[in-house]
């Protein structure tokens, strides 16, 4: 059969050519084998939530209070992920507030009780000191934040300290940078 007589079939019968289109159409919708993982939530969160705030607390004290746009809790890993616009007020013993840090995404590992701030995180103490890096962990066991990353530091005098790597309490009354760099002023009755 010729290309030209294959059109004349369904010339000749409109209604054919439309039941042949439906037929086809059903035939590829229908006998579809459902595969076993199709319905798995394998790497799906278990909860998931917006606009979260969630209150960290110790013994009944509020250490910390983290707000994100959006939240996904994974059971089975302990592990939180918060992806949009973290940001955290962190607390002393007597529920002073201290600190606030923001970051793009947090990670928190509930077994271990550490939460990893990343993306253009910035730490402001209540004291006057900044911290800018791209990633930085808070250990809430030990009181600690610190990071391996390059970090600049505005002291609450003004000056601006450059490194690699930073560690501090959550206040940031006590940090180090592990590989300083960078410029300061020193006035003429301070020498």
């Amino acid at each position: 059969m010729n290309t030209r007589n294959h059109f004349l079939i369904f010339n000749s019968s409109p209604f054919l050519g439309l039941w042949v289109f439906i037929f086809m159409c059903s035939m590829s919708c229908s006998n579809r084998v459902e595969d076993k993982y199709t319905n798995t939530r394998e790497g799906l969160p278990d909860q998931e939530s917006w606009k979260v705030t969630i209150t960290l607390t110790d013994n009944g004290t509020i250490r910390s209070i983290v707000r994100s746009g959006h939240l996904e809790k994974y059971d089975e890993k302990e592990f939180i992920l918060l992806d949009q616009r973290v940001n955290a007020d962190f607390f002393d013993e007597e529920e002073n507030h201290t600190t606030n840090l923001k970051s793009e995404i947090a990670e928190v590992e509930e077994g271990n009780d550490f939460m990893r701030a990343m993306g253009n995180v910035i730490v402001v103490s209540d004291s006057g000191v900044t911290l800018y890096t791209d990633t930085l962990v808070w250990d809430s066991k030990e009181e600690l934040i610190y990071t391996e990353d390059n970090v600049m530091l505005t002291t609450e005098k003004g000056d601006t300290l450059y490194g690699i790597g930073f560690e501090s309490d959550i206040a940031m009354e006590n940090w180090r940078i592990i590989k300083p760099s960078g410029v300061t002023s020193i006035k003429d009755d301070e020498q």
